[in-house]
């Protein structure tokens, strides 16, 4: 005679729980929107020991300082006579190249793509650790 084996129904397996907070690509592109983002994501915990994070985070730091020195230099030479009329032409032009350069490099993070910002980048790694 064949024995009969009575299978138990096995219970549903759930999910596994995904960690508390933002996935990385959101946390990468959230470190772009200002500099105050990112210097909150080098502070915390989960955070500051994802790699990738790091690199956001200091690029985004360093482009917003590149930024405000290219500002100073293009006040500066809006005050010298004769040439402040090539910073009315230079102002918009620097303001919408760092702008583009801005939204280019944060919808990248957002999508988890890394663009390295040629000078800035190589900062940014050094200090992330990559």
């Amino acid at each position: 005679m064949a024995e009969q084996v009575e299978q138990t129904p096995q219970p549903p397996q759930n999910p596994p729980a995904q960690a508390a907070g933002m996935s990385e690509n959101a946390t990468c592109g959230l470190a772009y929107i200002t500099f105050i983002p990112a210097i909150i994501f080098l502070a915390t915990a989960p955070y500051n020991q994802n790699a990738k994070v790091r690199f956001h985070s200091w690029q985004s730091i360093f482009l917003a300082i590149g930024w405000v020195a290219l500002w100073v230099v293009i006040t500066v030479i809006g005050m010298i006579p004769g040439l402040n009329l090539i910073d009315i032409l230079l102002a918009p032009l620097v303001s919408l190249a760092f702008f583009v350069l801005w939204l280019i490099v944060m919808i990248s993070a957002f999508t988890g793509k890394m663009i390295k910002i040629p000078v800035l980048a190589a900062f940014a790694a050094k200090q992330a650790g990559m």
